[in-house]
């Protein structure tokens, strides 16, 4: 299963994130209701399992 994040990128190409430790499903609803709101921005959800150790 594993946890997800949301990110966004706004016009000038800038990422940021949004929301995390979210399950896939939730991830994708935060990120479907910030594109429903109609901003310019990018919003896409990823999985937190593909980060590099630190």
């Amino acid at each position: 299963m594993g946890t997800f994040r949301v990110m966004r990128q706004d016009d000038n190409g800038n990422r940021f994130l949004v929301a995390k430790g979210l399950a896939e499903a939730e991830a994708r609803r935060v990120a479907d209701d910030f594109e429903a709101r109609g901003h310019k921005q990018m919003y896409w959800v990823e999985s937190e399992a593909a980060d590099p150790a630190p």
